[in-house]
C-alpha cells in the first residue's frame, strides 16, 4: 500500500465543512471524502478529524493521508429506533420530529422518564458532533405530530421568536364529534386556566389569553367530522378547548366535553388530533421549509370505517390546504 499525503492551508474562500475541503484538495467524490474522514485519514491542525461536518477556518491546516487506489466507504449509520418519535427533517442546526401520541414533550414535576426532550437529546448525543435538544414549542401528551428542536440554544431562541410573532404555519388534522354547522370558520376566544389546570373559554380579563383558530371541514364522517385546523396563536390546549366549547370536542378527549368526545369506534387512549404540517423560516439559511407528516394509523382506520352516505358513496372529502 502506497500512501499519499496531501496537506493544505485553508484560505478565506475555502472555509466551511471539512469534507468539502478534503474533496477539493484530493479531487475526489463527496462520499469518498467522507469515507476518508470516517477511516481516520484526515487531520486538522494535527488533530484527528472524525466529523465530516466539522467547520474549518482560514489558517487551519488540513492533512489527508490516504491510498489513491483504495475505495474509502462511509461507515453505515445505524438507523435510530425510538418509540417516542421518528425523524421528519434534520440538518446541522435543527431537527423536526414526529412525536408519538402518549409521549410527554417535557417532564412534569414528577420527573417523568422517557419524555420527548430526553429521547431526542439521547439521539443527538450519538451524533458525530456535540448537539443538544433545545425545546421550541410543545404538543399535548395524547397528541401526535410535528415538533421542532434547535440543536443549540441560539438556534432555538431564533425559532422561538418566530413562534412569538406567529410566523410558523401549523396545520393539524382532527376528528371532532358531530357535524359542524359551517364548512369553515374561525374561533376567537379568550382562555384561562382553572384550579385543576384545565383550560376554559372566558370573557377577557387581565390573565386571560387570546386564542385564534381557523378550521375547515375536510370530510363528513356521518356522526363525526374530519377537519383541518390552522393555528394563528398557540396557547395550551387551544384546539381542544375551543372545539369542545363549540360542542364539537376532539374524539377521545377525556378532559373537555368527555361525554360528547366518546365514540364507540374510537377505542384508542390517545385523542384524534395530529400536527400534520409545519412551515417555518430556517434561522440560518433563510429558506422557507415545510415538513409534513401523514395521518397516524388510528385516525386513518377510523376514517376508513366511517359510514357511507345514503347514496352508497363515502361522505364528500375536501382536499387539504397546499
Amino acid at each position: 500500500m502506497s500512501l499519499q499525503v496531501v496537506s493544505q492551508t485553508v484560505t478565506e474562500s475555502a472555509t466551511g465543512r471539512v469534507d468539502a475541503f478534503v474533496r477539493q484538495i484530493c479531487e475526489t467524490s463527496h462520499s469518498q471524502s467522507r469515507g476518508m474522514i470516517d477511516r481516520g485519514c484526515v487531520r486538522v491542525n494535527g488533530q484527528a478529524c472524525g466529523d465530516p461536518s466539522q467547520q474549518v477556518s482560514p489558517g487551519d491546516e488540513v492533512s489527508v493521508s490516504y491510498d489513491p487506489t483504495q475505495r474509502y466507504r462511509e461507515k453505515k449509520i445505524k438507523r435510530w429506533d425510538d418509540r417516542t418519535f421518528t425523524i421528519a427533517y434534520e440538518d446541522d442546526h435543527l431537527i423536526v420530529v414526529d412525536k408519538a401520541a402518549g409521549t410527554l414533550t417535557v417532564p412534569t414535576d414528577r420527573g417523568d422518564p422517557n419524555t420527548l426532550v430526553e429521547r431526542v437529546s439521547v439521539y443527538l448525543s450519538h451524533s458525530r458532533s456535540e448537539r443538544e435538544a433545545c425545546l421550541v414549542h410543545r404538543l399535548d401528551r395524547e397528541v401526535s405530530g410535528l415538533l421542532i428542536f434547535g440543536k443549540h440554544a441560539a438556534i432555538a431562541q431564533l425559532l422561538i421568536e418566530q413562534f412569538k410573532l406567529q410566523k410558523p404555519r401549523r396545520i393539524y388534522n382532527a376528528i371532532v364529534a358531530g357535524k359542524l354547522p359551517d364548512q369553515e370558520g374561525t374561533f376567537r376566544d379568550h382562555l384561562a386556566t382553572g384550579n385543576n389546570l384545565d383550560r376554559y373559554v372566558t370573557t377577557p380579563f387581565k390573565d386571560s389569553e387570546e386564542a385564534i383558530t381557523h378550521y375547515r371541514v375536510l370530510r363528513d364522517l356521518g356522526d363525526t367530522t374530519l377537519v383541518e385546523v390552522i393555528l394563528q396563536t398557540g396557547k395550551r390546549n387551544q384546539i381542544r378547548v375551543q372545539f369542545a366549547h363549540a360542542l364539537h370536542p376532539v374524539l377521545g378527549d377525556t378532559h373537555y366535553q368527555p361525554e360528547r368526545a366518546a365514540h364507540p369506534r374510537w377505542i384508542r387512549r390517545r385523542i384524534a388530533l395530529h400536527a400534520s404540517s409545519l412551515s417555518f423560516v430556517h434561522p440560518v439559511t433563510g429558506e422557507e421549509l415545510t415538513v409534513d407528516s401523514p395521518l397516524p394509523a388510528a385516525i386513518t382506520k377510523f376514517i376508513k370505517g366511517s359510514p357511507k352516505s345514503p347514496s352508497g358513496q363515502a361522505p364528500a372529502e375536501r382536499r387539504p390546504t397546499d
